[in-house]
């Protein structure tokens, strides 16, 4: 239900953008399309809007209204659970009953929740209790805390249909049977110490080779097979891990004299994983190999890539997924200054903008940076929850604190998107007699220094990292901390392997 004031205020700003309700709808946040419209019609009969709506009886009494919200955060904060179960209100109305009871679950609400996900031992293990109890299925089901038809899922899955039908019990067993089933037993348990095994085998190659849990362990090489069975050879015997990788065992033997020589490099390879995992996993053996000098360790970039893939340390390869402020021309742009000449003779000539999308399982957060051309170092940036015209205009304003006392003003360019062709933002440009320039309609390579700070920024910290239990706040003040990192300490080869700060303090433009 909107007051008066709000649906007034509506109906004005439609008119006022030449009834374009998309636009409209986009800079309030509200109504619909049709209700915007409605409001329109009556405005235009009456020369006003009604006062206010008579209220009809609510058709959720207070009771259910509480009964759903605490059932809601009972069960896990569910909404699909909730109104499975209850069959009351619908998603909208329930949703808004959570967001009025607990505000902060519009920013920290993540997904659904269900039965935490079972790991492939603790299967194992049921399966196997199964195969082997003396009681009722029902009684194994309640001790492991699931339903008996999953149980037998379980057993279906690891053992198959033909092992499931040949292991239905009977009231009373004759000798011969019982014998046979023993028998049965003795293979189910065999197996299930070959998938153990094999899972574990897997599992150790993704640890100590950083294979793939899919590998072929057969298309393994022999040095690697060697190192699975010095890892598991105490669980499992000699024997029974050479027949399963398929390895001689003077093979075994031949692969493991060299591994047991001391390491040269040994002191290397701990100081290579310190420098490429305290920059966020993101360097490369150039800037790994520049880092060992800066330290005067001298080694060649050949050594330094060689330890790096023995390690398994690789930087994270960029994934393609860019967020789009462009909602239509509403006013003229300016002129395309820059011309994708990103190239910068001193700082503060030319400056880039525009806004990055991270979404997370916690909710979306926005970052709006401003890049210098010259060196590349983010001269502002803010970061929020909403890609609206506070975002982009609060990081305008300490951007501009910097030039303050500067005599020639950048030229900022950006992207076509609404927030950089609001009133506000034109209004601080011009009091700070800068010079706008503007990219192509859906033209990224015209801003393409700028998207190349966010596809290094989500390359090497946002896409390797896991962020299911890392709540908006804790994110945002990881997101600053990168940036300030990328501002101090990053090393840029073309900086001559030098951060844009130290590059600055090297020229003098810093004290």
């Amino acid at each position: 239900m909107y007051s008066y004031e709000e649906r007034l205020r509506a109906v004005k700003l439609y008119l006022t953008l030449g009834k374009r309700c998309k636009a409209t709808i986009h800079q309030l946040g509200y109504p619909t399309k049709n209700t915007l419209k409605a409001w329109h019609d009556e405005f235009e009969k009456r020369g006003d809007l009604q006062a206010g709506y008579s209220r009809s009886k609510p058709k959720y009494s207070d009771e259910q209204r509480n009964a759903a919200v605490e059932h809601w955060a009972n069960h896990g904060r569910c909404f699909a659970f909730t109104l499975k179960a209850l069959g009351y209100p619908c998603r909208q109305k329930l949703t808004a009953w959570v967001r009025e009871r607990y505000p902060e679950a519009r920013k920290y609400l993540v997904g659904k929740a269900g039965r935490p996900t079972v790991s492939l031992s603790s299967k194992r293990a049921a399966v196997y209790e199964l195969c082997t109890r003396t009681g009722s299925a029902q009684e194994v089901a309640a001790k492991l805390d699931v339903d008996r038809v999953t149980l037998y899922n379980w057993k279906n899955q690891l053992l198959g249909l033909e092992a499931s039908a040949s292991m239905k019990r009977k009231k009373t067993l004759p000798a011969a049977d019982r014998q046979e089933l023993e028998l049965q037993v003795e293979t189910l348990r065999r197996d299930i110490r070959n998938l153990q095994l094999e899972h574990d085998l897997l599992k150790k190659a993704n640890d100590l080779l950083k294979k793939n849990l899919g590998v072929d362990l057969q298309l393994l090489s022999n040095r690697e097979k060697t190192m699975l069975v010095d890892a598991l050879k105490e669980k499992y015997g000699l024997r029974g891990l050479l027949d399963r990788l398929g390895l001689a065992r003077s093979s075994y033997f031949y692969h493991r004299s060299p591994m047991r020589v001391a390491d040269k490099y040994a002191e290397l390879r701990r100081t290579i994983t310190e420098i490429f995992v305290s920059n966020h996993r993101s360097y490369g053996y150039r800037r790994v190999q520049a880092s060992l000098t800066r330290q005067q360790i001298f080694v060649s970039e050949k050594v330094v890539r060689r330890l790096m893939k023995q390690e398994g340390l690789h930087a994270a390869r960029p994934k393609r997924r860019r967020y789009r402020s462009y909602i239509g021309e509403i006013g003229p742009a300016p002129e395309n200054i820059i011309n994708r000449d990103f190239h910068a003779a001193a700082p503060n000539e030319k400056w880039l903008t525009d806004i990055s999308e991270f979404q997370i399982p916690a909710g979306k957060v926005y970052l709006s940076p401003m890049i210098d051309c010259f060196d590349g170092m983010v001269v502002s940036w803010s970061i929020g929850t909403s890609p609206d015209a506070k975002l982009v205009n609060t990081m305008l304003d300490s951007a501009i604190e910097t030039v303050a006392e500067c005599t020639d003003k950048p030229i900022v360019h950006s992207d076509r998107g609404g927030h950089y062709r609001w009133p506000g933002w034109l209004s601080r440009v011009e009091n700070a007699s800068l010079i706008r320039s503007m990219s192509r309609k859906a033209c990224s390579p015209d801003n393409a220094a700028c998207e190349g700070f966010f596809g290094r920024l989500k390359t090497e910290m946002f896409h390797p990292r896991d962020w299911h239990s890392t709540t908006i706040a804790q994110f945002i003040e990881e997101l600053d901390a990168y940036i300030r990192w990328y501002n101090e300490k990053r090393i840029k080869i073309s900086l001559g392997y030098l951060s844009p700060i130290e590059y600055r303090e090297s020229l003098g433009l810093v004290t």
